[in-house]
């Protein structure tokens, strides 16, 4: 009898023991604010995301707190007549709160969310996940499909984020973006005072984008970690899962020490101030401007996809070492401040975050947003005396800093910037080239080609795209034509319209418009330089009229139906319109071809881009491919 007694005694004791312990672990609320938009009522990616944090079947200290909104449909028992509070932990989910619809791009909504999380479940340790689509600094995240597209600013970021902070006197652990384009260094300026960590993407993330699983498994194992470990692997969970999918070449996702970044916005100011002030002329600008041209982007910023205008800071910095005298100082507080980062191949010179330049002038609008975020006031001069070059066609006189003036309602077409000493003819031996002025010079930032098929039934011109074959000697101004006569093509022999996204280590990114399943899209893919290897990466949305950064979708699928789109004119009206090939249906093993233009008339012109985001394109010459060789043809 004594030994039973001692015996329910000691497992008495040990059951104590196991609960003290399991009370002394430390608690986890990530709070997850899903905007769910098209993401979810028409591909239901956060009820993907949301079954994987009821798959991680975390420890009852580990919770997913998530309020649904902004969705026309869900396909989770949430109702897209309100908004939904729901509770994920120890493999269940129950909805525990519903509130009055209300627009998820409200600071309103997102505050009320907090304080209603934070006050009914108290923790160790709160953080915060913004979950939708994302558009850099100048739309923010969270675009609300019931409200018009609406979204959610920095500012609006910034107000919600304020409105809780006293029920936060340690801030949060961290605060990220399941989302496009958000890790900026101005997103991290409005976040600093209220977290430790950003986590964010400079590039477009995937449409399964986190993997839940991952994060929760690793809270259950570590609750006790410390929260930039915790960043760290949800950047690794990220990483795996983009490689699941396929997609691991794009994938950027970084980890920013918030309190690093009043030292790098200190940097950058005087960095910027020794630019702006070192740059007063064109002829000074323009090695700046061409080596920002070349660095590293991101969402696409061309003429298919649209413009997202955010490039790498990191490549900001080192475009303007040879001016700046402080660039390393920068460069120094930027690496400081990202404490982990996961990039792909397309990216590996991704320094963590990135900030607004006007690849390309999108109007007033675009630029008193950015006068609002902008972390340096001579930075900001600079961004403003370029896209006054812009408006101004090319001249930077009577700039002021500081002072409003109109980029809206600028003529469209041929550049004022550019000149010629030697304008654009075919020579003696038939290479098409030019000669810039000194002037003309200084003021382009790269020159591309254009290439047109004609098509002689209908009279029209089809354009077949931009190509990077373009000899440019930047001492002299000379520039030639460099095209051997290969294109990229369809498996039955149709060439795509490809417009160039990045130049890489040995390979070049494209992008083609193309209807798949009569859906407008983006057909992405890589060439190999040394193997003439075509492959896919994936397809893309774009940047639609709200400044929505899309998700890329799955890769093409056996039974897909392609149709090819290209920009077109009539030659005889001069009309332009969208011209569509024939329908191609996608089979299994089918790829990509790089080969020659098959025999028929052809036009070639320069797109010269000037270092303001205007563009200047030169007369076309007629050329002709005739058995594998190319003739050009003298007016």
């Amino acid at each position: 009898m004594l030994k039973r007694i001692v015996a329910v005694l000691l497992a008495l004791l040990l059951c104590l023991s196991l609960c003290a312990s399991a009370f002394a672990e430390d608690s986890w609320t990530i709070l997850v604010y899903i905007c769910g938009s098209d993401l979810e009522s028409e591909s239901a990616l956060a009820t993907q995301n949301m079954q994987e944090m009821i798959s991680a079947y975390t420890s009852p200290n580990i919770r997913f707190l998530v309020e649904t909104g902004g969705a026309s449909a869900w396909n989770n028992g949430a109702s897209p007549l309100e908004l939904d509070r729901f509770l994920i932990t120890e493999g269940r989910s129950m909805i525990v709160d519903r509130q009055p619809l209300a627009s998820m791009a409200e600071s309103n909504t997102l505050r009320d969310f907090l304080r209603w999380g934070i006050a009914a479940y108290p923790s160790d340790h709160f953080a915060l996940v913004l979950w939708d689509h994302g558009s850099g600094s100048i739309n923010g995240v969270c675009f609300d499909e019931l409200y018009d597209s609406d979204s959610l600013s920095l500012r609006d970021i910034g107000n919600a984020l304020g409105g809780v902070s006293d029920l936060l006197p340690n801030g949060l652990a961290f605060i990220g973006f399941d989302a496009c384009l958000m890790s900026t260094v101005e997103t991290a300026t409005i976040l600093a005072p209220y977290a430790r960590y950003m986590v964010a993407s400079q590039e477009i993330e995937p449409g399964s984008g986190w993997d839940y699983a991952a994060i929760g498994h690793f809270l259950s194992a570590k609750p006790g970690a410390d929260p930039a470990d915790v960043c760290a692997a949800i950047c690794d969970g990220y990483y795996d899962n983009c490689i699941v999918n396929e997609c691991e070449e794009g994938a950027t996702l970084s980890v920013t020490d918030l309190g690093r970044i009043p030292a790098l916005r200190e940097a950058f100011d005087t960095y910027a101030k020794n630019l702006y002030e070192s740059t007063d002329s064109a002829a000074d600008y323009a090695p700046v401007a061409r080596s920002i041209a070349a660095s590293d982007n991101y969402g696409g910023n061309n003429h298919s996809e649209g413009y997202t205008n955010m490039i790498d800071l990191g490549g900001l910095i080192d475009a303007g070492a040879s001016v700046s005298e402080h660039a390393k100082e920068a460069r120094d507080a930027l690496n400081a401040a990202i404490v982990y980062a996961v990039n792909g191949t397309n990216h590996r010179q991704a320094s963590g975050l990135s900030t607004y330049y006007p690849l390309s002038v999108q109007g007033s609008e675009e630029l008193k947003i950015f006068r609002d975020v902008c972390i340096s006031t001579h930075y900001l001069a600079l961004v403003d005396k370029v896209a006054f070059g812009y408006a101004n066609g090319g001249s930077w006189n009577n700039y002021q800093s500081g002072t409003e003036w109109n980029a809206d309602n600028v003529p469209q077409g041929q550049s004022s910037a550019i000149s010629f000493y030697d304008p654009p003819a075919l020579d003696a031996n038939g290479v098409y080239g030019f000669i810039l002025s000194e002037e003309g010079l200084n003021n382009t930032a790269s020159v591309q080609a254009v290439v047109y098929l004609e098509e002689p039934q209908e009279d029209d011109s089809i354009c077949l795209g931009y190509t990077s074959d373009v000899q440019v000697d930047w001492q002299t101004g000379l520039v030639e034509d460099n095209f051997d006569g290969y294109w990229f093509s369809l498996p039955d022999g149709q060439f795509l319209c490809v417009y160039l996204i990045d130049q890489c280590d040995g390979y070049d990114l494209f992008t083609s418009p193309v209807e798949i399943n009569g859906v407008r899209k983006n057909l992405r893919f890589s060439w190999d330089y040394a193997t003439g290897r075509v492959e896919i990466m994936g397809v893309w949305d774009g940047v639609d009229e709200n400044g929505v950064a899309g998700r890329p979708g799955e890769s093409l699928k056996h039974g897909d139906r392609i149709v090819p789109l290209y920009d077109a004119f009539s030659n005889r009206t001069n009309e332009q319109y969208l011209y569509r090939g024939e329908a191609y249906v996608w089979g299994s093993g089918d790829v990509l071809s790089f080969q020659m233009l098959p025999d028929g008339e052809y036009y070639y012109g320069f797109c010269i881009n000037d270092i303001y985001g205007g563009y200047y394109m030169t007369d076309f010459v007629n050329f002709t491919v005739d058995n594998g060789s190319i003739f050009y043809n003298a007016a």
